[in-house]
């Protein structure tokens, strides 16, 4: 019924009248729960009205109840642009100086609201890039100064606000030419052991974040990165167990030489094949499996595929094989399929073990196999025949039947390599 545009208004014209002004604020903050409600105030002045009226308010509990308003009103994209634009985040910045050295229980509150609020500006694409100004906005320049404070909301929102910059890799190769990654490393260590649970996950975001580009990655090892995050491995708390596997797994993309380093450190390894039992986290237990996977790929390493045999990981690349994703269904199959071609002797039994070869079968016989774990697994099928007890559970299987179907396969690479392994599988019959 337009309500919202007349409030706004009201807001607008009557703003020196307190009364109304606070009743407005309370319609507000009930309307703006609504996705729809947000998108009708996207197209008001409220942005540029809540700033000037915050602008003015000195009492904490009047500025709460304008926060009230803006954090669910922040989540709509269109609002956190008209929001920076009018100013806000200059007023929120200027509440940290002010509150930063207080002990006080409302400036805490308020600290710790502002520095939030600042946080969730960042997450629309548009906001966040106008604020990083290539990486000279002054802004962003007051953000990287709270991540060296004492105060662990503002390393927080610091180590947050950094990760959602880094959403792009203009951004991220820019801030790892400035010492960003540096600083992150610094605040990591101050917080290892019993440190702060969510500095070190924000942090370990923003350093996973940053690892995504190619350029940045050969920097970032050289820093010592893999060092600082290995020095988390102790850690009990699921949240810090993803990032730290997200972080390790972006960095050795295609960096064979590290691969083959954190491959051969049997530590990480055991921990790594722990964390893949546990059921309880779906999350840390997809990324172990990952970055078991990733490690063979990129190191192509014969003493890597020994350390996780030694460890017990074979069976979680096996499992890993029948996960519901397909790009981690394939992550497993490159990995089974190299162990197959270098280090086949010491896998052997686990491979059996796992049911490696019925696993292979069922996914080529299943329809809605991707044609990508169809290839790999008749890939994998191929690297098998070099051992006799596998290969006689191939035999045993009828394989035949099943590849030679795929020589119609609509998709070329899977025809030519169902051709390919019919070959094998008769020549060595």
């Amino acid at each position: 019924m337009g309500v919202i545009p007349t409030l706004v208004k009201l807001l607008g014209i009557h703003c020196h009248n307190a009364a109304l002004t606070e009743m407005c604020l309370v319609a507000f903050g009930n309307l703006a729960e609504l996705e729809s409600s947000k998108e009708q105030f996207a197209s008001t002045n409220i942005a540029e009205e809540l700033v000037k009226l915050f602008k003015k308010q000195i009492e904490h509990d009047k500025r709460e109840m304008i926060f009230e308003v803006l954090a669910p009103l922040a989540e709509n994209d269109a609002i956190k642009l008209q929001l920076v634009e009018a100013g806000l985040v200059e007023c929120l910045l200027e509440i940290v100086q002010q509150k930063v050295d207080s002990d006080k229980e409302d400036d805490t509150a308020e600290l710790k609201t502002a520095s939030d609020l600042m946080v969730l500006l960042l997450l629309g694409d548009e906001s966040m890039q106008k604020l990083f100004e290539g990486g000279k906005g002054s802004v962003f320049q007051r953000v990287l100064s709270w991540i060296p404070s004492n105060n662990h909301q503002l390393q927080l929102a610091g180590a947050l606000a950094i990760a959602n910059f880094a959403r792009n890799d203009g951004n991220c190769i820019h801030m790892a030419d400035n010492g960003i990654v540096e600083k992150l490393m610094d605040l990591l260590d101050r917080h290892v052991g019993d440190g702060n649970v969510t500095v070190q996950h924000a942090a370990l975001s923003a350093l996973r974040n940053l690892a995504i580009p190619v350029v940045n990655k050969a920097k970032m090892l050289s820093a010592g990165v893999t060092e600082t995050v290995l020095k988390f491995l102790k850690s009990e708390m699921p949240p810090v167990q993803f990032k730290l596997l997200g972080t390790l797994r972006m960095l050795i993309d295609a960096q064979a030489e590290a691969a083959e380093q954190l491959g051969k450190n049997a530590k990480l390894v055991e921990r790594l094949v722990e964390w893949c039992e546990a059921k309880d986290h779906a999350g840390v237990m997809g990324e172990s499996n990952r970055l078991l996977s990733a490690l063979i790929r990129h190191s192509k390493s014969k003493d890597v595929i020994k350390t996780i045999v030694q460890s017990g990981g074979i069976k979680h690349l096996v499992t890993m094989a029948t996960s519901e994703h397909v790009i981690m269904q394939n992550e497993a199959l490159v990995a089974l399929a190299l162990i197959a071609a270098l280090e086949l002797g010491p896998a052997e039994k686990d491979l059996e073990s796992a049911k490696l070869v019925q696993i292979l079968h069922r996914l080529l016989a299943d329809e809605r196999s991707a044609p990508e774990i169809k290839y790999n697994s008749m890939v994998l099928i191929c690297a098998l025949m070099g051992s006799e007890s596998l290969y006689k559970e191939v035999q045993d299987l009828a394989f035949l039947d099943v590849v030679s179907k795929l020589r119609s396969h609509e998709n070329k690479s899977v025809a030519q390599q169902a051709s390919l392994t019919e070959q094998r599988l008769t020549v060595e019959s």
